[in-house]
């Protein structure tokens, strides 16, 4: 198998009026650098993905946040060809899917690849396990072997004992399951979610969060996921893209984004989320040899110990219930150490540099 089960490598989707006027554009911009607003005044042509490439390994929850408009759908719906890119490549599993034969293309969407849309579009004259085993009763599964794998599904996402009821009977937090579900079914290697949760209530959508990560974990599925919201990409993702004008301006783990935004835009995003939750003792931490040097020797014996992962609220609570440093450790091996000093310079940074996002 591949390195990445999904690339995108150099992909360009640019919306004209016909393949010539596309064509044109695509060369001049290519030729002259023409950025989006001088594309659109010459050509009358608008740029929806802007040369974006990005890879999403094995069992990896990817997220592509953004503003209405920024290109996120349109990128996602490039993954398995419902858009043709104007330049580009997508590989799923290290085959370009722009060759592919539409034998071929049918096959990739019916068993690699599952969609969840904001919009379920259940069909209403189906019950609920029909709904959820459509993709198998497409592929030419037997009735027996459908029934059981959406009684499965449905047991998974927490609908047992719903099958034979109708879509019209559901709250929309349950239809969403429902969609989860249809996706879950075929057991695909890949899932696309494109803003699954969005029209949710706070609270049905934070659940539902929940619900999908422990499946994906469980069932090992390798996900691209599209939302508006910084904080659902910075729960869900291992890592996350922030797309602007078609363009990924900036991509790294949810701690990477947070605490190092790469340009105003980004800064402003994430200006209202707290570091705490993201600054790890890695961070913040200084070497032994450091510590006594300044300090004087410190004893391991009874002293508070923690993770190079965990994260600055973590070494906070850790710090209020004892009187020595935090000893940082590394599976079972010490690496750091956590002073008081050290702490509260790690929380002054991170108050600062919210601060200072907040008012520039």
């Amino acid at each position: 198998m591949a390195d990445h089960v999904i690339e995108c490598q150099n992909l360009w989707k640019v919306f004209g009026d016909n393949q010539k006027t596309t064509t044109q554009a695509m060369h001049a911009i290519r030729s002259e650098g023409l950025d989006k607003a001088q594309v659109f005044e010459r050509f009358k042509c608008i740029v929806g993905v802007q040369d974006v490439s990005f890879s999403v390994a094995e069992g990896d929850i990817f997220c592509i946040m953004g503003l209405s408009g920024s290109g996120k759908s349109t990128l996602v719906r490039h993954v398995n060809r419902l858009i043709e890119p104007t330049a580009g490549q997508v590989l799923i599993e290290g085959a370009d899917i722009n060759c592919m034969s539409e034998t071929e293309l049918r096959a990739l969407r019916s068993t690699k690849i599952g969609m969840v849309f904001q919009n379920m579009a259940l069909l209403p004259h189906r019950s609920v396990a029909d709904n959820v085993s459509l993709g198998l009763e497409l592929r030419g599964v037997d009735g027996k072997e459908r029934r059981a794998a959406a009684q499965e599904m449905l047991e998974r996402v927490g609908l047992a004992g719903w099958g034979d009821r109708f879509p019209d009977e559901l709250s929309g937090g349950m239809k969403q399951r429902v969609g989860l579900a249809r996706a879950l079914a075929a057991d695909p290697h890949i899932l696309l979610m494109d803003e699954p949760f969005s029209a949710l209530d706070p609270l049905i959508r934070r659940d539902l969060q929940t619900e999908f990560m422990r499946l994906a974990a469980e069932m090992g599925k390798t996900t691209l996921f599209i939302t508006h919201d910084l904080d659902e990409a910075i729960r869900i993702g291992n890592r996350i893209s922030i797309m602007k004008d078609g363009a990924l301006v900036q991509t790294g783990t949810p701690e990477d984004i947070v605490t190092n935004p790469q340009d105003d835009y980004v800064a402003d995003f994430v200006a209202g989320i707290s570091k705490l939750n993201f600054v790890t003792a890695a961070k913040i931490m200084e070497s032994p040899e450091e510590y006594v040097a300044h300090s004087g020797p410190f004893s391991e014996d009874g002293a508070a110990t923690a993770q190079l992962s965990d994260k600055l609220g973590t070494l906070v609570s850790l710090a209020v219930g004892g009187d020595g440093p935090i000893v940082i450790r590394d599976g079972g091996t010490t690496v750091g150490v956590v002073s008081a000093r050290s702490l509260l310079k790690g929380i002054q940074n991170s108050s600062f540099d919210q601060q200072e996002q907040g008012h520039g």
